[in-house]
């Protein structure tokens, strides 16, 4: 019994002294947090402090808001009031300024339908002086073609007659000026039929752009009439189409249209259109 009460002492003193500080930690421990609960409570007390604080300057800040808005909604109205005068006074100086130019420009308007007129009235004038000397110039130009087409009628070894086709057998007809005969070995570019017939080809001899006509070299005896109509071609393809207006014994006159009279060239082949 002694020897286990013994032991037993060494271990009861040590199991003593560890719970002894077991609850020196844990007095420590609770101390601690105690403080810390007590210092946070302050923090708390302290934050709660200032929240309040924060939220009388929140009021205030809001009221003070409320207040410029107010101030400033005032302003707003004032300076749109303002700003209406002044776009009244704008308009209305603008609308007088604009009375005014437009006073100057009927006056500059004025004075340039009349300057307008009188250039107009100094041109016409000046377009009739023309005309009448065109009208010369043209009638001198007319009376100088038929003579020359006369000429050219009666002088026929400048112009090549044609050669007439009858039963498919061509007979060359030129007269040679210097002779006096007939040269059938020259080879002429005008082929017709009889006025039997009912086609004919030819060519054209001169070309007068200023008036919009052509010479060709078929005529009255050819079965040419006034009123027909021929088609011009060169290396097969066709150009345009003329109308008879005047017909000669060897040769006619034929009008074109305006288009044709840069595109139709002497020499250029024709055939009677088919009525």
């Amino acid at each position: 019994m002694n020897r286990k009460g013994t032991v037993l002492l060494p271990i009861l003193i040590v199991l003593f002294i560890i719970s002894l500080v077991l609850a020196a930690g844990l007095f420590y421990l609770y101390q601690k947090e105690h403080a810390q609960n007590i210092q946070l409570q302050v923090q708390i007390t302290d934050l709660e402090s200032r929240q309040k604080i924060t939220e009388g300057k929140l009021e205030e800040s809001k009221k003070i808001a409320a207040e410029s808005q107010l101030n400033l909604e005032e302003t707003k109205a004032k300076m749109n009031s303002l700003t209406e005068e002044l776009a009244k006074e704008k308009s209305a100086h603008t609308e007088t300024l604009n009375q005014l130019e437009q006073y100057k420009s009927d006056l500059q308007q004025q004075k340039s339908l009349r300057q307008d007129l009188e250039n107009k009235l100094k041109a016409a004038q000046d377009d009739g002086k023309k005309i009448k000397e065109q009208m010369k110039i043209i009638q001198q130009q007319k009376v100088e073609l038929e003579e020359k087409i006369k000429n050219a009628e009666v002088s026929t070894g400048s112009v090549e007659l044609g050669k007439v086709v009858v039963n498919n057998e061509p007979v060359v007809t030129v007269d040679n000026p210097a002779k006096g005969k007939s040269s059938p070995a020259q080879k002429v570019d005008k082929k017709a039929v009889s006025p039997q017939g009912k086609s004919l080809e030819g060519k054209v001899l001169v070309v007068n752009r200023e008036f919009n006509f052509a010479v060709i070299n078929l005529g009255a005896k050819d079965g040419v009439k006034s009123g027909d109509k021929f088609l011009v071609s060169r290396d097969g393809k066709s150009i345009g189409e003329i109308k008879i207006e005047k017909v000669h014994d060897s040769m006619s006159a034929a009008g074109f249209a305006v288009g044709l009279q840069d595109l139709i060239k002497e020499n250029d082949k024709i055939a009677q259109k088919a009525k």
